[in-house]
């Protein structure tokens, strides 16, 4: 009963949402612009497969034509799912951002702190990330420092609002190719931000740009301290502020480990398109906002 109460709830949201907002952005040309399959059954698939960690198209697909076949009369044979799912790839960003825009109206003004870093969602790995052509439009090969790797695909950056003692509630959170280095990307989050402590890793530090963030955003950036040429180690001082600056910013990587362990979003190893990876991405992305907001799980 509950399993079935979170697929009542997960189907109605989507149906106002995409009645509101989604309507406007898949809207079709052709003279099928009303099937019996509706969009918002084909995104509740999609996303009740992820929420049932089923993480592939194809496990959702099998998951709903196994245990709720009488749900869905008129689901297609996987083929043309798979197409309209992917065709509903510009709906399904649209979702995610006005789910995150729900989360962003629950924020609490009067908490200053707020934590940033990014996270590889790999397309292809390191063996075949030199030939990998998959979603080019949008990827390309980068590093990943944190897991010491190469790899071909894209960067979740995101931009967290910190939580006691929970996870930070994400503000903004940004897809670039995965050679994008994580300052300019940082610089567009924070241009319409007021009045926030950042805390960042070292791909942050730019002296010159957080004077200047700080006199026109009054936003302060805390990172840990650099050593300089031909130092071999902090002193005192500026270890211990390095060490806490960094466990003030150890939540936004549990956050990153909790929206892979909920969504799988890092392993995109199957994508073959960039519809494809646009669905595979913000579909997770609204599944965790979901989760957040309470809307499914409750």
């Amino acid at each position: 009963m509950e399993k079935t109460t979170q697929l009542i709830r997960l189907y109605c949201t989507i149906c106002l949402l995409y009645d509101n907002r989604l309507v406007l952005v898949a809207q079709r040309l052709s003279n099928n612009f009303s099937p019996k399959f509706t969009d918002e059954e084909c995104i509740t698939i999609a996303l009740w497969g992820i929420i049932n960690q089923k993480f592939t198209l194809r496990g959702s697909y099998d998951f709903i034509k196994d245990f709720y076949p009488n749900w869905f009369p008129d689901l297609p044979n996987y083929k043309r799912f798979n197409r309209r799912v992917n065709y509903l790839a510009c709906a399904i960003k649209e979702l995610a951002d006005l789910l995150l825009g729900r989360l962003c109206q629950g924020a609490n003004p009067l908490i200053r702190t707020h934590l940033t870093d990014s996270m590889p969602i790999v397309v292809a790995k390191q063996s075949r990330s030199s030939r990998a052509k998959a979603a080019k439009e949008i990827c390309n090969k980068g590093y990943c420092e944190a897991k010491d790797m190469f790899y071909y695909g894209v960067k979740l950056s995101v931009l967290g609002q910190s939580q006691y003692k929970s996870m930070p509630s994400p503000r903004k959170m940004e897809l670039t190719p995965a050679s994008n280095h994580d300052l300019p990307i940082l610089q567009r989050m924070v241009q319409d931000v007021y009045g926030i402590d950042l805390f960042g890793d070292k791909a942050f530090i730019s002296a010159d740009w957080q004077a200047q963030i700080l006199k026109s955003n009054d936003i302060r950036v805390f990172t840990p301290i650099k050593l300089d040429r031909g130092q071999e180690r902090l002193d005192s001082a500026d270890k211990l502020l390095s060490i806490a600056i960094s466990r003030v910013r150890q939540p936004i990587e549990s956050f990153f480990n909790w929206l892979h362990e909920k969504t799988n979003i890092q392993e995109a190893s199957k994508v073959r398109s960039t519809r494809g990876l646009m669905t595979f991405v913000f579909s997770r992305i609204a599944v965790a906002c979901l989760m957040m907001l309470g809307d499914v799980l409750a």
